[in-house]
């Protein structure tokens, strides 16, 4: 199990694994060795989330999220395959927690009557600064 918050678990089986080949600079190392790692996550057949953390974290994960709800990270840092899995999957368990955060409700406030005032006054003095450069103009 993998634990992302306080309540929330995740089981390691419902995380799949591939490993291929990573791209860019390392010579032969890199053209024969599959160390970039590829996790898939299936966010709607998961039972350890709830309803409301699944649909933030379908909002969250983006381009990553395929169209059978699929989160695909994929991590080729480092050269080792280990280190590239366990950095998959810290990005996995830092995403799934940011969509467990819930947040917070945003409540109106009214303008007090001080800003009105000075927002009224300001406004004034703009116009009467237009009209004295208005009737420059003109002479």
């Amino acid at each position: 199990m993998i634990k992302i918050t306080g309540n929330i678990w995740i089981d390691e089986s419902e995380v799949k694994e591939e490993f291929i080949r990573a791209s860019g600079p390392g010579g032969q190392h890199v053209n024969k060795a599959s160390t970039a790692v590829q996790l898939r996550f299936n966010v709607d057949v998961s039972p350890g989330l709830p309803s409301d953390v699944k649909a933030r974290l379908k909002a969250l994960a983006g381009q990553r999220l395929t169209g059978d709800g699929d989160i695909i990270i994929t991590s080729r840092d480092s050269r080792s395959r280990e280190q590239n899995r366990q950095d998959a999957l810290d990005k996995l368990v830092e995403l799934i927690t940011k969509a467990a955060h819930r947040p917070k409700a945003r409540r109106k406030t009214r303008p007090t009557l001080g800003s009105k005032e000075r927002r009224l006054k300001e406004k004034s003095v703009r116009g009467t600064v237009k009209k004295m450069r208005k009737k420059g103009a003109d002479e």
